[in-house]
């Protein structure tokens, strides 16, 4: 146990303790507590602005069109990570405007005002060099992570909508063999999850599509009509021709 003389010892010391008192030391002492949120769990610094962050969120989410957890988990990943580099130019500048006032004296005997900047910038480096190091560090792992994240996401949906397409054909081909033997379609007999109406829509599609092009079709005139109008009141493109081939 520490005696009362050494307390008062320890509280003298402490009191002629001032911290960093040369420009150098007191800019890097200025980054010590510097909290970036480029790792752990926060995303949100103070100074963010929700409404901007919810924007930036809710972009990724209207072109990537998740639909399973999985896939939802992952653009929003995907979007944190890029929230997060999008910080990393702010947080770069700001290191240099720290440094650049806390230097702001230094080499007065420069007499050329663009050299003095420049040896200021490289001063500067010098003393925030293991921040600057850091950063640069974490924009490069951020990017490994985004990207790792945006190739699995893409092959998920890619593989998703493969099975959709191939399942869709296959229930498109049962319920046009039940109808011929005279029989009602029940898709969910067969592991499908769509609804007869969706079959239909299929159908008509491809039919709607052969029909644009002047191939064979099951589709009359009158109705191939009435399923563009029926497409247009549900604000669904539609496709020229030669769209229409491609596709």
């Amino acid at each position: 146990m520490s005696s009362e003389a050494q307390l008062t010892a320890n509280r003298a010391n402490a009191a002629l303790s001032t911290g960093p008192t040369t420009e150098a030391g007191k800019a890097k002492s200025s980054h010590n507590a510097v909290k970036t949120g480029l790792t752990g769990r926060t995303i949100l610094l103070p100074t963010d602005d929700r409404e901007i962050y919810i924007q930036h969120i809710a972009r990724f989410f209207t072109k990537y069109q998740p639909v399973t957890d999985d896939e939802k988990a992952l653009t929003q990943s995907v979007a944190e990570s890029e929230w997060r580099l999008l910080r990393i130019p702010t947080l770069e500048s700001g290191i240099y405007a720290i440094g650049r006032r806390n230097l702001a004296g230094e080499f007065p005997d420069e007499p050329d005002p663009a050299v003095r900047a420049a040896m200021i910038d490289a001063q500067v480096f010098q003393n925030c060099r293991k921040d600057l190091s850091n950063l640069a560090l974490q924009e490069a792992r951020l990017r490994r992570m985004r990207d790792a994240d945006l190739a699995t996401l893409k092959d998920m949906i890619k593989t998703r909508l493969d099975k959709q397409k191939s399942d869709l054909a296959s229930a498109s081909l049962k319920r046009l063999a039940a109808l011929d033997a005279g029989n009602a379609f029940d898709p969910t007999l067969f592991g499908f999850e769509f609804t007869n109406d969706e079959l239909i829509d299929h159908h008509e599609t491809g039919e709607a599509r052969r029909f644009m092009t002047g191939e064979y079709s099951e589709l009359s005139e009158p109705e191939y009509k009435r399923f563009m109008k029926r497409r247009s009141t549900k604000n669904i493109p539609v496709l020229s021709g030669t769209e229409q081939k491609a596709a």
